[in-house]
């Protein structure tokens, strides 16, 4: 057979790609996520039981508001990576704006308080429940990632993995923000953006081996 019956021969029949699924499968992937990171929260640790008060609502929707701009632009990203050099086309810089923002606010927390309230407002009451409780909350919703972005074809899968573990560490910052009640913005700056980055560097790493095709 020549090379052009060849050529030929293999593009017969090929259907063009529905360049929607990828971002329907991601989503879909969020929603399922999100679903088992407050399922596993309520189950697990249970919620907060002053929800009903102003100040914790508010603090409650700047924690929420930090994590859900993570998983956003990360969200976004991820869609794009999914597929054949689609890495080309993403900058990390738009993903590291919540990270800059609440350190930001964090920043202006400790200059507005007394130096003798730091390590309270930094250090709290749940930093070690935080640090444990985030990554395994976001166990599953990695893995409903991993498996709706190995449904594409992404070409740079460290990046990859790397997106698809801080969405998962974003969907889980969000759940575990409804049970945890330190809500200093320091807090919230190391120790919920801290896990977050400890999940995208865990995705970076099994990133090649969940994801190679």
């Amino acid at each position: 057979m020549k090379t052009d019956e060849l050529i030929s021969a293999l593009s017969a029949g090929v259907e063009p790609v529905n360049r929607r699924q990828v971002n329907r499968s991601v989503g879909t992937a969020l929603v399922v996520g999100m679903a088992v990171a407050i399922g596993v929260t309520f189950l697990a640790l249970g919620v907060r039981t002053d929800l009903t008060t102003p100040r914790t609502l508010i603090f409650l929707f700047l924690k929420i508001a930090f994590a859900f701009g993570t998983t956003g632009a990360a969200a976004v990203y991820l869609a794009r990576l999914a597929r054949p050099g689609g890495e080309r086309r993403v900058s990390p810089g738009l993903a590291a704006l919540p990270f800059v923002a609440i350190l930001l606010l964090a920043g202006i927390s400790l200059g507005q308080a007394p130096s003798s309230h730091w390590d309270r407002m930094v250090m709290g009451d749940q930093w070690l429940e935080c640090l444990i409780s985030i990554p395994i909350i976001a166990i599953v919703p990695f893995a409903v990632v991993i498996w709706a972005v190995r449904q594409a074809a992404p070409t740079n899968l460290v990046r990859t993995g790397a997106f698809s573990g801080l969405v998962a560490g974003g969907m889980s910052a969000m759940a575990y923000a409804l049970h945890c009640t330190d809500d200093s913005l320091p807090f919230v700056a190391l120790w919920y953006g801290g896990t977050i980055v400890l999940c995208t560097l865990a995705g970076a790493l099994l990133g090649p081996r969940l994801l190679r095709w």
